[in-house]
């Protein structure tokens, strides 16, 4: 099958469950564990993995290791690796591991951003401009992304104006963001809202808009996904068994499982390079390393279709 014109050709699956899937889960993931998931999921097609986040251990101790996992990471032909970094101390250690892509939290909710990073947004635009005057003083080559979360929605404050986060995409980009994506931290956008609130977007950031990040929260995931794509966005965040979640926006579980995710481009016709019998054989080894968790998705459980098995490669 090939996709309609009017959607992109081929789609990015960048894997954060390392980060935004494991933050929200107490226990502690071995580090070996993890090294492995980097290389199934590597050896699955994935060629875009989050892999943590540089936050101070005591807060987030299942992180803790993000250095090591972006050094084996770095190892791995074409694959690039981004971290979350919360302000310029933890952008100074992503640069220092020379992570390819650092991930900057922007919230639109100002409840959400006092909660999560204990400032306001404008603060932390200006916290952003600070991390690119030092990204370009050192010469490092690791890229700023600024990822606009509660773009849809907050728990903690509720309704988010778009203005709002046209305004901060605006101020993130002239802060010095070079890409910049928008999520829906808690799962409260429809595709309805996700269209809207991209076209209101894209005019301002271009190319630079170039990632949604959607939580199945409430079952919407996979439609707000193809919102998204229908606009031309065609690089999208997911999580292995559709984990995650944030810490600071209570009952924001869950985002869009990566192995669905997969499985409904490749249905289209959209390439994402994705294996899917590997996928599901990771899957296996994440629901054993997280044993008693809620995990989520359907195509472990459902299996392909045999149009779709036919239609593999020998």
């Amino acid at each position: 099958m090939t996709p309609s014109s009017a959607l992109p050709r081929q789609v990015v699956i960048r894997e954060v469950g390392l980060r935004d899937g494991l933050q929200i889960i107490p226990r502690t993931v071995p580090t070996a564990a993890k090294l492995e998931w980097i290389r199934d999921a590597y050896a699955a097609g994935q060629r875009e993995m989050e892999v943590g986040s540089f936050v101070p251990a005591r807060l987030l101790p299942q992180l803790a290791d993000t250095a090591e996992l972006v050094a084996f990471a770095k190892t791995l032909p074409g694959l690039k690796t981004s971290v979350l970094v919360p302000n310029l101390k933890g952008a100074e250690r992503a640069m220092e591991c020379q992570a390819d892509l650092m991930l900057l939290p922007l919230s639109a909710s100002h409840a959400h951003s006092l909660a999560n990073l204990h400032k306001t947004p404008d603060q932390v635009i200006e916290e952003i401009a600070r991390i690119r005057d030092a990204r370009d003083a050192c010469g490092s080559r690791t890229c700023i992304e600024v990822g606009i979360s509660t773009a849809f929605g907050c728990t903690l404050q509720g309704r988010v104006e778009p203005s709002e986060v046209a305004r901060l995409v605006k101020a993130a980009i002239d802060a010095g963001a070079e890409a910049v994506s928008l999520a829906d931290t808690v799962g409260y956008a429809d595709p309805a809202m996700v269209r809207s609130l991209f076209e209101a977007v894209l005019p301002i950031a271009g190319d630079k808009l170039n990632c949604g990040h959607f939580h199945d929260t409430r079952g919407l995931g996979m439609a707000n996904v193809y919102a998204a794509l229908e606009l031309g966005v065609s690089r999208f965040d997911a999580c292995m068994a559709g984990i995650g979640g944030c810490p600071h926006a209570p009952g924001a579980s869950g985002n869009v499982a990566t192995e669905d995710l997969a499985y409904m481009l490749a249905s289209m016709g959209i390439e994402t390079g994705q294996d899917f019998d590997a996928l599901l054989a990771l899957r296996q080894k994440v629901a054993s390393w997280l044993e008693g968790e809620t995990l989520h998705g359907t195509l472990w459980r459902a299996g392909l279709p045999k149009t779709m098995k036919q239609e593999q490669p020998a």
